[in-house]
C-alpha cells in the first residue's frame, strides 16, 4: 500500500513539473511581437541611464583592446526591446543585447574598443529602441591614446 501511494505522489509531482506557464516571458518575444513592439507607440516604454552616457577612459596604450559597459534600466511599463546598436568607426565592436528587458529589469550594453594612433579621442555609440520620447541615444567615450 505505501509502494502505491509513493508512486502516486511521484507520478503527480511529475505531471506537475511538465505543466508549464504558458506566458511569454520578455527574454521569449516571438519576431513578430518584437516588431509590434518596435513600431506601435502603444508599446512604447522608458530607459534610465544608471550611469553616465559619456566615460572617460583615461589613459590608453596604442592596440589596447577596452571593454566599456553602460547599465540602463527599463524605466516604463512595458518590454524594452533594443531595436539597433552601432559604432563611430570600426574601432568600436558594440554588443547588442538580444533579449527583451521587462519593467524594472537592468540591463547591460557592452562595447570593446582597440584604438591605434596617439591623441585624444572622442568615440559614439548609436543604440535605438522603443522608448519614448525619443527612441535614439547616443552613448560617448574618450580618453588619451598613449604610445608606449
Amino acid at each position: 500500500m505505501k509502494n502505491i501511494f509513493l508512486i502516486g505522489a511521484v507520478m503527480i509531482s511529475l505531471a506537475a513539473c511538465k505543466s508549464s506557464d504558458k506566458k511569454t516571458t520578455p527574454a521569449q518575444l516571438t519576431p513578430e511581437e518584437k516588431a509590434k513592439a518596435l513600431t506601435d507607440t502603444a508599446n512604447f516604454t522608458t530607459i534610465q541611464w544608471l550611469d553616465s552616457t559619456y566615460k572617460d577612459l583615461g589613459k590608453l596604450k596604442a592596440d589596447q583592446t577596452v571593454e566599456i559597459t553602460y547599465r540602463f534600466k527599463n524605466s516604463g511599463t512595458k518590454n524594452l526591446i533594443i531595436d539597433n546598436v552601432s559604432a563611430q568607426c570600426g574601432c568600436t565592436i558594440p554588443e547588442k543585447p538580444e533579449k527583451a528587458f521587462a519593467p524594472g529589469e537592468e540591463g547591460l550594453l557592452k562595447a570593446k574598443f582597440n584604438g591605434s594612433g596617439k591623441g585624444q579621442i572622442r568615440k559614439e555609440i548609436y543604440l535605438t529602441a522603443n522608448t519614448k520620447p525619443e527612441n535614439a541615444y547616443t552613448l560617448s567615450f574618450g580618453g588619451e591614446i598613449i604610445n608606449q
